[in-house]
């Protein structure tokens, strides 16, 4: 039988505060969504400022990192590719700003950011995934 490594709430407190950190220290009104590895939630925080839709936004991007065990921009760089059948893709969200959270080889998570520019989103998205070291 197979065992896996799956997040506590420390660990996942810990990335909520580090994601923050870094949001707020760049002045970036974001939302912050953290998904297990099924991409079933596990933390959200929308800063002062957010969008209501960076809600929404923020949480289908750490699912689809997740589910699909990459970034999630890669299937943006795919669609902008020419591969525009992944916009219609149950469960997937196109666009830039979640990572997957690794930990020893495994994928046990992600974070999903919105709110800002795509990259600013994905650089708050990788400072929390990579608060656990």
């Amino acid at each position: 039988m197979n065992s896996k490594v799956v997040l506590s709430q420390t660990e996942v407190s810990q990335i909520l505060a580090a994601a923050r950190d870094e949001a707020q220290a760049n002045q970036w009104a974001v939302s912050i969504a953290i998904v297990d590895d099924g991409g079933h939630p596990l933390a959200f925080e929308r800063l002062d400022g957010a969008s209501p839709a960076s809600a929404y936004i923020a949480t289908e991007k750490a699912r689809t990192s997740a589910l699909g065990r990459r970034e999630s921009r890669l299937y943006e760089e795919m669609v902008n590719g020419g591969r525009t059948a992944f916009l219609s893709a149950p469960l997937l969200i196109c666009l830039e700003g979640a990572v997957p959270i690794i930990v020893d080889g495994q994928v046990v998570g992600a974070v999903g950011v919105s709110g800002v520019k795509s990259e600013q989103d994905a650089q708050v998205a990788r400072r929390g995934a990579q608060s656990l070291g």
